[in-house]
């Protein structure tokens, strides 16, 4: 027996080792971990699970059967993040470069198929160069299982992609369809065809970082959530951000023991809003001192900046904050924003976590532009995706909520539950000037009059009173009383119910 299991402790370390030394080297000089180091960061230590570590490929063409290496390429298993169950694969760049295989695939699909039966997230660590060319079609198959399974177990289990080296070709889909992608800056690119077949199709020249690092997909595409400075800090971020998911779609929000009372009062919170009503103030301002410890795990923040996107806890609990940033383009809405507002608001429907909204948005964005881009339709995704949602909603109006964007953001009329104003709040169709040039356009040549309807305008119509005389606004709130407000109707909420009418699924307008 004794000899049975120094061959299985010797095949196990050869198995470890994946593509040798020199190659484990050789990744580590680009600035980069092996796919083990980076599942041994990810998960709690020792919990690691491994499956199939013997498994190889059986491809017999162009000498590949004189080639063959224990993982096939990537590793696969399943461990725990604080306690809690996750599964996950890491591609290993070590050998073959990564590629994927008919095996390589089945390794994958196996794993996504056993975290929808345990109905835990699945994190994917990609580090490849795309299918591999000596397999064929046979690859090309195993991709589509792969894509298959992510469809299937969207809106049910999180599925987290982490780009740490190349992704090209058909790699790019499968993070495509999962709920977050993130990458690493300067180590990491995606991109459907590469920098060689770009500059032979179309003349292009272009780097692979310009044409797809992580400058560019976390700041300009918008296809990144966030980019990290290195795989340690990336891999202890994603530790991070998986405390704050559901298990799944019925398990609901993770509760964690919090040491901020949710009846704290932030008296600073009564002198946010400056007085100048078109001067900025940073919204995370207020959504630092809302959440709990101060804890907030920003989702896309380098792109659509005009809206404030992520995770934060009240009374231990998850919650979403959407929140317009009168910072950035004084908070109006765009194509970008409103895409990447309704991309996040319907991942938290999708997984029960309630939303928060903090409104202050002029409007949206006029311009040629913004219209040629499609920006009727993708304003009108994250109203779909308001109008859709069942979680609980709860809305702050800080300041400005003009026109149709007032109506999308969260508002009574598309389903928010608890809808709170500061006494700053301006809830009308447009700003006073453009409102009274409009209704008294033959005044225009008396300043005198026009200021003074301007005032009267003000006064009527730039307060959150009319909106409250009509029920649109649940209560007027003090600024200093906001966490606590909002934790009570999260509270209130908790077991919220909505039964929507029976349909096969909706039509999005993509």
């Amino acid at each position: 027996m004794k000899d049975i299991l120094e061959k299985l402790e010797a095949r196990r370390a050869h198995a470890r080792l994946g593509g040798g030394k020199n190659r484990i080297d050789a990744q580590h000089k680009r600035g980069k971990l092996t796919a083990r180091e980076r599942l041994e960061l990810l998960l709690d230590k020792g919990s690691f699970e491994e499956f199939d570590m013997f498994v190889e490929h059986r491809a017999g063409e162009f000498g590949m059967e004189k080639t063959k290496i224990p993982g096939d390429g990537v590793v696969t298993g399943w461990g725990t993040v604080n306690g809690r169950t996750v599964f996950a694969f890491a591609k290993d760049f070590t050998v073959f470069g990564g590629s994927l295989s008919e095996t390589h695939a089945i390794k994958i699909t196996k794993i996504q198929d056993m975290a929808m039966k345990a109905r835990a997230p699945i994190v994917g660590l990609f580090d490849a160069g795309g299918a591999r060319i000596q397999e064929g079609v046979a690859a090309l198959g195993g991709y589509g299982d792969v894509f298959k399974r992510n469809v299937v177990a969207s809106g049910v289990i999180p599925q987290i992609s982490v780009i740490m080296g190349p992704c090209a070709g058909g790699d790019v889909y499968s993070p495509a369809m999962t709920d977050f992608i993130f990458m690493v800056k300067d180590t990491s690119y995606m991109f459907v065809t590469g920098p060689d077949v770009v500059k032979t199709v179309t003349n292009e020249i272009v780097t692979a970082d310009e044409l797809g690092g992580a400058g560019v997909h976390a700041g300009k595409s918008g296809v990144a959530d966030g980019a990290f400075e290195n795989d340690v800090e990336c891999l202890l971020q994603m530790r991070r951000l998986i405390d704050f998911l559901p298990l799944n779609n019925q398990a609901g929000v993770p509760e964690w023991p919090s040491f901020d009372d949710p009846e704290r009062e932030d008296f600073s919170l009564d002198t946010l809003i400056p007085d100048n009503p078109n001067k900025p103030y940073d919204i995370k301002e207020l959504i630092l001192k809302v959440a709990d410890e101060g804890d907030f795990f920003e989702i896309q923040p380098s792109f659509g900046r005009n809206i404030v996107t992520g995770f934060g806890r009240i009374a231990g609990r998850t919650v979403g904050f959407v929140s317009n940033q009168p910072m950035v383009l004084a908070g109006v809405l765009d194509s970008d924003a409103s895409r990447k507002g309704a991309r996040f608001v319907r991942f938290c429907d999708a997984f029960g976590i309630p939303i928060v909204t903090f409104v202050d948005v002029p409007g949206f964005l006029p311009g040629t532009a913004q219209e040629y881009g499609g920006l009727i339709k993708h304003g009108a995704k994250l109203l779909f995706a308001y109008s859709q949602a069942s979680v609980p909603l709860v809305t702050v109006i800080t300041r400005k909520a003009f026109g149709g964007a007032y109506d999308v953001m969260a508002s009574k009329h598309v389903g928010g539950d608890i809808n709170y104003a500061w006494p700053t709040a301006q809830i009308a169709v447009m700003g006073a000037k453009g409102a009274v040039e409009i209704i008294f356009r033959q005044d225009i040549g008396d300043p005198d009059k026009i200021a003074a309807r301007t005032r009267e305008y003000e006064e009527r119509f730039l307060s959150p009173f009319a909106a409250a005389e009509r029920g649109y606004i649940d209560e007027v709130i003090r600024p200093h009383a906001t966490r606590r407000r909002i934790a009570r109707a999260l509270a209130m909420l908790r077991n919220k119910t909505v039964e929507m009418p029976p349909r096969k699924h909706d039509n999005l307008p993509l």
